[in-house]
């Protein structure tokens, strides 16, 4: 049954905690998932997080861990003992226990380290350490199985039975040369069915997809997804096995990607959540706020520039608010679709020009229709040719510009290596608005001769 926290039950639990009635604690929480657990800890205080932790078995704090959000996570490892902390590494696969232990001071890692019971789990999760968090090194775990091609299928069978031992789940079996090199995947039906005697060799799929240790997480992530791939492996430069990517890392990874390029689309740099502190919430915020606060005074110095024709023709500031929001709406649209094709890799071969000139035609498009609603509407209402035809022509002119700049922008960034989701929002948004404004204006100049 799925658990649904409320407020009665976490001011009973608290009420348990401050009590110190252990047994009531784990009445409350022994049912319940790593992930519901988690949820709660995300609603108490650190100090009560704490006591019921120390309540848990030693694979449900673990699994706990994992489930916990980075900053809760982080500031919970500040109050764990070194020795607490590594037991639960004890009961975590390389990956995670890695994330976990990156998140330590150096004084710390070292005490936790001195604790790791198991010498070539520490080996492990240190070297892991070594790469970066945002690449294919960084993502995998070590624990696997690995067989040698010169094996029987007998022998294979028994190697396995040895090596399942230290796993939760078995996705693939990965078949190695003597020098450790990937040669290829060996499918269990196959296991199953060829005689006892055959060498594995004769029997793996050679055409196994991997990746290497430096291979940037989101190439990761578009592989496995183009791929329908469950566990990818992992390689050196040279091609020798060093681990597995599972898919439950690689959903975390395209959330976190989802979820900054979301923010930056809002106008949000950094990583924030809704339970952060008000300064750190303020200082992801205020950045490009200020820059729009400059974007919007600038574009109050346009407006200003022309009050004279606006004191001869009054009828002009009818629209301002319809030709800035359409541009800049417009802009968003066009960004939004460039920097998620990027994201996805699914832009297809098309040069900077191709795209924009399919922009453009889908501009004209959307341009003439929203402009011929305008001009039927305005004719009615203002009567005045020369008005409707000078925001109509005004609008469509936006629309098209907010188009090519939408596409271009992040395309541009995309070259230079900036993350291109820089180019939506609040950027797009203030730019549109100040050349919508130099273009209505322009073009009252030039139309209606005031």
């Amino acid at each position: 049954m799925r658990f649904e926290l409320t407020k009665e039950y976490l001011e009973e639990l608290i009420s348990s905690i401050e009590n110190n009635d252990v047994a009531q604690v784990k009445k409350y929480v022994n049912d319940l998932h790593p992930a519901d657990i988690a949820e709660i800890f995300d609603e108490i205080d650190i100090e009560h997080a704490k006591f019921i932790y120390l309540q848990l078995d030693e694979e449900a704090s673990a699994d706990v861990m994992i489930e916990l959000e980075e900053d809760i996570r982080e500031q919970f490892l500040q109050v764990l003992p070194a020795k607490e902390i590594a037991s639960v590494l004890d009961n975590l696969d390389s990956d995670d226990a890695a994330d976990v232990i990156q998140e330590l001071s150096e004084s710390k890692k070292e005490e936790v380290f001195m604790h790791l019971p198991d010498v070539e789990q520490a080996g492990d999760i240190a070297d892991l350490l070594n790469y970066a968090e945002n690449s294919a090194g960084g993502l995998m775990a070590t624990e696997l199985v690995s067989i040698n091609e010169n094996l029987t299928v007998t022998e294979c069978i028994n190697e396995i039975r040895k090596q399942a031992e230290e796993l939760d789940e078995i996705f693939f079996v990965y078949v190695v040369d003597n020098d450790e090199i990937l040669q290829g995947t060996l499918p269990l039906k196959k296991l199953l069915i060829t005689n006892g005697e055959t060498k594995i060799k004769n029997i793996c799929d050679s055409g196994v997809i991997a990746v290497k240790t430096n291979t940037k997480s989101d190439e990761v992530a578009n592989i496995m997804e183009k791929y329908d791939i469950v566990a990818l492996p992992v390689v050196d430069s040279i091609g020798r096995l060093k681990g597995r990517i599972t898919i439950d890392d690689i959903v975390d990874v395209i959330r976190e990607e989802a979820e900054k390029d979301y923010q930056m689309i809002s106008g949000i740099s950094g990583d924030v959540e809704s339970g952060d502190s008000i300064v750190h919430q303020t200082k992801a915020r205020i950045p490009w706020l200020v820059i729009g606060l400059f974007g919007g005074i600038f574009g109050a110095l346009v407006i200003g520039g022309f009050q004279t024709q606006l004191g001869n023709f009054p009828k002009l500031a009818m629209f301002i608010p319809l030709i800035a929001g359409m541009g800049g709406n417009v802009g968003i649209q066009s960004s939004s679709i460039i920097v998620q094709g990027l994201a996805n890799n699914t832009l297809g071969f098309e040069s900077t020009f191709q795209k924009l000139l399919k922009e453009l035609s889908i501009a004209l498009i959307n341009g003439l229709i929203c402009s011929g609603l305008l001009m039927a509407v305005s004719i009615f209402f203002t009567h005045s040719f020369r008005f409707t035809l000078t925001a109509s022509v005004s609008l469509l002119s936006v629309i098209i510009f907010a188009s090519l700049f939408g596409t271009f922008v992040p395309l541009s960034l995309n070259k230079f290596k900036i993350d291109p989701a820089l180019a939506t929002g609040p950027f797009i948004t203030t730019t549109n608005d100040i050349i919508g404004m130099l273009i209505y204006f322009g073009m009252g100049k030039l139309l209606m001769g005031i």
